[in-house]
């Protein structure tokens, strides 16, 4: 009689063993639902026609943004780890100095003609987004607190409720005590740290981040 396979055996022999493989369909890996998070105050209210992938440039300028550039990369993926082709990613991020171009962002600090702060794309069919930007500043809220380095999203789909949240950055010192981050339960706090490696074909550091619509 030929022994019948448990998702044990399969996972053992996909090198997966103790993981949380699901069998349906296509041996998706299960994965935990991004956390939401504020919106905060800033979400662009001007209309602008530059909302591509590049925030670094705006179309018409001769010179690019302040800043250190990095490019960001990653999925959105449902909770069974699907990919989904077709989600809407909706993203924007205060500028080098810290400051947004939105009129009611207080900061004294300049505001960066060249920088386009806000993006707008769709994944492809692996689940994929990506764009180039510039590393946000951090900036002050009152006296006594500064957030930390962050960029909004906005994630859409069909098939899904729409998800706002932040992405972090691994490694920035403000982390700790950032207000935001702080009223996440802690053990989901990983899911919004964007993981950094080198991008060959730019030098460029590159931070993945990926979204799960629970």
């Amino acid at each position: 009689m030929k022994k019948q396979l448990t998702r044990r055996d399969v996972n053992r022999a996909l090198g997966l063993a103790g993981s949380s493989l699901l069998l349906a369909p296509g041996l998706a890996r299960a994965a935990t639902g991004t956390p939401a998070q504020t919106e905060g105050p800033f979400y662009p209210v001007v209309a602008q026609d530059d909302r591509d992938t590049d925030l670094t440039r705006i179309a018409g300028h001769s010179e690019s943004a302040a800043g250190e550039q990095i490019l960001v990369r990653g999925r959105v993926l449902d909770t069974r780890g699907r990919v989904l082709e077709g989600a809407t990613v909706d993203v924007w991020q205060a500028n080098h100095y810290g400051r947004y171009s939105h009129p009611d962002d207080p900061n004294p600090n300049p505001l960066d003609p060249n920088f386009q702060g806000w993006g707008i794309m769709q994944t492809d069919g692996d689940g994929a987004y990506g764009f180039r930007t510039i590393l946000p500043g951090a900036y002050a809220i009152g006296e006594n607190s500064t957030r930390c380095r962050h960029i909004h999203f906005k994630v859409s789909h069909p098939d899904h409720e729409t998800l706002t949240t932040q992405m972090y950055f691994e490694g920035d010192p403000l982390l700790e005590k950032d207000v935001v981050m702080g009223n996440t339960p802690e053990a989901l706090r990983p899911l919004l740290i964007a993981k950094p490696g080198r991008d060959d074909a730019t030098g460029l550091t590159v931070h993945r981040f990926e979204v799960v619509l629970g």
